[in-house]
């Protein structure tokens, strides 16, 4: 087969005669699986999470156990899961009026933060060391939210009540709705109706534990164990919406 054939022979199976986009599948957005190999990769990599099963141990009928791990870390390492989530975000972000915060222990070593809108959208996640102090983790939550949102209140627990976070939420125009700690001094009013809201964010953490290998973090990693938990999240986003 001469060279000129073989581009010849490449275009017509990319569809370029009949004007059809040629290149890699759209795989921004969790509903629309570009192809059903894409959509059979997900679905093998979420049994597991789900499982908690061992990577040799998925089934044939979900895909060769290693072509599936060599693609999770592929895209682990192009930020493909974490652009996943973050496109799922934007529609319920959109008419959100609350943000929620708090943090889980996964296992003994990792502390996993989270910013919610509900249970089911997380719209921004922080992994730290197990021992790492909720009030600390507030600027790296809060500045990696979307700027343009119509957010009114934030409900936060104890461990967040520091004047430089009621300060950045006042500036911002939100209102501040942490309980005061006890050693305050003079005891803050805060909106205990909207507090409540905040159990929302406990149930979120209760359905990423659901799945098995995210609540005893199998994977050694942070980077992976993180990857995964994106993964979750978008699903959840998506299954939720």
């Amino acid at each position: 087969m001469t060279k000129s054939s073989v581009r010849k022979s490449s275009a017509m199976r990319c569809g370029r005669n009949s004007g059809r986009r040629c290149g890699r599948p759209n795989i921004w957005r969790w509903e629309l699986p570009a192809n059903p190999v894409i959509a059979s990769f997900k679905e093998a990599v979420l049994h597991l999470q789900r499982t908690g099963s061992p990577w040799r141990d998925l089934p044939p009928k979900l895909g060769y156990w290693h072509a599936v791990y060599m693609r999770f870390r592929r895209w682990e390492a192009r930020g493909v899961w974490q652009r996943l989530w973050k496109n799922s975000q934007a529609e319920p972000f959109a008419g959100a009026r609350g943000l929620l915060l708090d943090s889980t222990t996964v296992r003994a070593s990792t502390k996993l933060h989270a910013a919610t809108l509900d249970e089911n959208c997380a719209v921004a996640l922080h992994l730290t060391a197990g021992h790492a102090h909720d009030g600390r983790q507030f600027e790296a939550l809060y500045e990696s939210l979307e700027v343009d949102n119509v957010l009114e209140f934030a409900a936060l627990d104890e461990g967040y009540d520091a004047d430089r976070i009621r300060e950045r939420l006042t500036l911002d125009g939100i209102e501040a709705v942490i309980p005061p700690i006890s050693s305050r001094s003079k005891k803050l009013p805060y909106d205990k109706e909207l507090y409540r809201s905040r159990n929302r964010v406990e149930r979120f953490f209760n359905k990423l534990q659901q799945f098995r290998r995210l609540a005893t973090r199998y994977d050694k990693l942070a980077k992976t164990f993180f990857a995964a938990v994106c993964l979750v999240a978008a699903f959840l986003i998506t299954k939720n919406s």
